[in-house]
C-alpha cells in the first residue's frame, strides 16, 4: 500500500493554488508530529493517516478511500479513483486546503488543521462530494451516486453530484445536511447541521437554491425552490425560506421574515450569528 501511493505524481496546480496547499501540508505534518509527541499511543494513526504520504493529496486520498470504502468498492480500487481524480483535477486540492482552513478559522472549538482533517465528517463529506462532481462531469454518474450514497451512509451527508460547491466552504457538524440536484453554494459559505437546500416537491429542471457568497445558514434551516440567497445573507436556525433573500440581509421564522438591520460583513466567514431589532441568535 505504501509503495502504491509513493508512484503517484499529481499533476501541477497553479502557483497560488500550489503554494495554499503546499503550506498546509507543512501545517498537518506539524500538528500530526506534535500529536505523537505529546501522545506516543496516536504513533500508528499519526503515520497512517498523515506521516508515511507524500503530500496532502496522497494523505485526504488515503483518509477518504478508508472512509468510504465497501464491499462493492474496495479501498485499493476508491484510492486509485481518487488518484485520478486530483491528477486531472489538482484544481480539487486547493479547494480541499481552503475548506480545511476554513473550518480552522471559523470554528471557535479547533485551533488546527488537523482534527478535522482525521475526524470532521462534514470536512470529509465535501471531499468525497468533490470526487462525486468530478464523475458526474465527466459522465461516470452510476458512479457518482454510489460515492453519494457512501458518503450518506457514513455520514449522514446528502449533496447531489451534480450540485455546485464553491472553495472555502464549512459543513459544520453536517449531520442531517441535504443538498439538492440544481443547488449552487458558492465561496465562503458556512452551512450548520440538519439543513436542506431542497425542491418544493412540484417542479422539475433548476429547482434548487442558489446560495450566494460567504452567507451564514443556520442549524436545522429550510431552505426550498429556485430562490437566491443573496451575498453575505444570514438565514436563521430552524427558518423555513421560500422567497429570495436579499444581499446582506438576516431572515428568521417560518416562513422567513427579514429582521434586524442590513450588515456589511460575510457572515459565512465570521460565523457572526446575531441579528438586531429584536435580538435573535441564529
Amino acid at each position: 500500500m505504501q509503495g502504491q501511493e509513493s508512484n503517484i505524481v499529481f499533476l501541477p496546480v497553479e502557483d497560488a493554488a500550489r503554494r495554499e496547499v503546499s503550506a498546509l501540508w507543512d501545517t498537518l505534518r506539524l500538528e500530526a508530529n506534535a500529536a505523537v509527541h505529546r501522545d506516543t499511543a496516536l504513533a500508528r494513526a499519526m503515520n497512517s493517516a498523515v506521516l508515511m504520504h507524500a503530500g496532502f493529496g496522497h494523505a485526504l486520498s488515503h483518509r477518504l478511500a478508508i472512509k468510504l470504502a465497501d464491499h462493492d468498492i474496495d479501498r485499493d480500487e476508491l484510492l486509485a479513483l481518487i488518484h485520478g481524480a486530483y491528477m486531472d483535477r489538482p484544481g480539487l486540492l486547493g479547494a480541499a486546503a481552503a475548506d480545511l482552513q476554513a473550518v480552522k478559522d471559523r470554528d471557535p472549538s479547533n485551533a488546527e488543521v488537523l482534527t478535522p482533517f482525521l475526524y470532521f465528517k462534514g470536512f470529509s463529506a465535501l471531499q468525497g462530494y468533490r470526487i462525486a462532481h468530478w464523475l458526474w462531469a465527466n459522465g461516470r454518474k452510476h458512479l457518482a451516486r454510489h460515492i453519494q450514497s457512501r458518503i450518506s451512509e457514513a455520514f449522514g451527508i446528502d449533496i447531489h453530484p451534480a450540485a455546485v460547491v464553491g472553495r472555502g466552504v464549512m459543513l459544520d457538524h453536517g449531520s442531517g445536511l441535504v443538498i439538492g440536484e440544481t443547488a449552487v453554494v458558492e465561496d465562503e459559505v458556512s452551512i450548520l447541521q440538519n439543513v436542506t437546500l431542497g425542491g418544493t416537491g412540484k417542479e422539475t429542471g433548476d429547482r434548487h437554491p442558489k446560495v450566494r457568497r460567504g452567507v451564514l445558514i443556520g442549524a436545522g434551516a429550510k431552505i426550498l425552490g429556485n430562490i437566491e440567497i443573496g451575498i453575505g445573507a444570514k438565514v436563521g436556525a430552524g427558518s423555513v425560506v421560500v422567497s429570495p433573500v436579499a444581499p446582506y440581509s438576516s431572515v428568521v421564522g417560518v416562513p422567513a421574515r427579514t429582521v434586524g438591520r442590513r450588515h456589511t460583513a460575510l457572515p459565512g466567514v465570521t460565523m457572526d450569528q446575531s441579528v438586531s431589532e429584536p435580538e435573535y441568535i441564529i
